[in-house]
């Protein structure tokens, strides 16, 4: 096999509107909902500058930008390419994620400490989601007398 075309004549062209680099955010912002993630910014984290206004939209856009591999103000342009819009509502320009973390001091960022360490430590649960249980767990796992060699433990 070879190529067909000199690197210098080929490029490629990701221009449909339909497309969507970053689906794989869906779930994983889905889940940050269902966890309680914009409950606990809206109570806990409390920017004294105006610009800090809708924090928990902010700082979902701000996640979702670092989970698609944004790692500056201008890579967050990755959560308005395509058809990301069709998947998201509130999604907020670069400049504006700029300024709100430039409002934020650090008595906010301490604030923010909070929003993780309450949901970590959170048992929140959707009504009727079933939990599972280590001992539940414990009992689906397959009876043998050998040494599992992931954890160095005899089962």
């Amino acid at each position: 096999m070879r190529l067909l075309h000199a690197a210098s004549r080929t490029h490629a062209r990701f221009d449909d509107p339909d497309l969507i680099a970053c689906a794989g955010l869906v779930p994983v912002m889905r889940l940050g909902d269902r966890a309680g993630l914009p409950r606990l910014v809206a109570e806990h984290l409390r920017p004294a500058d105006p610009k800090g206004v809708n924090a928990e939209a902010k700082v979902g856009c701000l996640v979702a930008g670092m989970l698609a591999g944004a790692d500056s103000i201008e890579d967050m342009e990755v959560l308005r390419h395509g058809a990301v819009g069709n998947l998201f509502a509130g999604v907020r320009a670069p400049s504006t994620l700029g300024t709100f973390l430039r409002a934020l001091d650090w008595g906010n960022v301490r604030q923010l400490g909070k929003v993780y360490t309450r949901r970590n430590s959170s048992t929140t649960r959707d009504p009727g989601e079933r939990r599972t249980t280590s001992n539940s767990v414990e009992k689906l796992r397959p009876k043998s007398n050998s040494s599992c060699r992931f954890c160095a433990t005899t089962r």
